[in-house]
């Protein structure tokens, strides 16, 4: 069985820091350049069409466009979206993971506790064996509506904490992802 690997919402737009914030992992780009690289299976790519013309992933937006390391991949499928989870989009992740025999996924990308939690966490749910190398996804710091602030570290520490703990996928690094070969 051949693992698919899912890069989730590597845009430009990401990078616009007045808009979204303090960062985490600055080995993110290193990392996930390191898996494409490697990678033998099918590649999916996941692009975010925000709905709101303010964002900086609105299409009409140029952070709509995929980062370069991302944008050189011919993948096997690019899904769009414009929620969390990459199996609300278009076309279909999972009749194309279903058609194309595939069980086994690797879901990288941005951001950590968002869209990449939200999507591993659909996968699991649907019976996919999923793994998330987490030092190949970022996030940001992020305020909630009663003031308190976490910082994209510990958010990211508590995506690793759900996913795992919860049963939804197994985290590595990439180094581990990459040493299984």
């Amino acid at each position: 069985m051949t693992a698919a690997l899912i890069i989730i919402d590597v845009q430009l737009g990401f990078t616009a820091k007045d808009y979204w914030g303090r960062r985490n992992n600055p080995a993110f780009e290193r990392n996930l350049a390191r898996l494409i690289e490697a990678w033998t299976g099918p590649i999916v790519v996941v692009q975010h069409n925000s709905t709101s013309p303010g964002s900086p992933l609105h299409p009409s937006n140029a952070g709509n466009a995929l980062m370069p390391v991302v944008a050189a991949v011919e993948p096997a499928l690019l899904v769009t979206k414009s929620v969390n989870s990459a199996f609300y989009g278009e076309p279909d992740l999972h009749a194309w993971l279903l058609a194309a025999d595939i069980d086994e996924v690797v879901i990288c990308g941005i951001q950590t506790n968002m869209c990449v939690e939200t999507t591993a966490r659909m996968a699991g749910n649907l019976g996919l064996t999923v793994t998330v190398p987490l030092d190949a996804t970022h996030t940001f710091d992020l305020k909630g509506s009663d003031g308190t602030v976490l910082t994209a570290d510990v958010l990211s520490r508590a995506t690793g904490v759900n996913l795992s703990g919860g049963g939804f996928a197994s985290v590595v690094t990439t180094e581990q992802l990459l040493a299984k070969g």
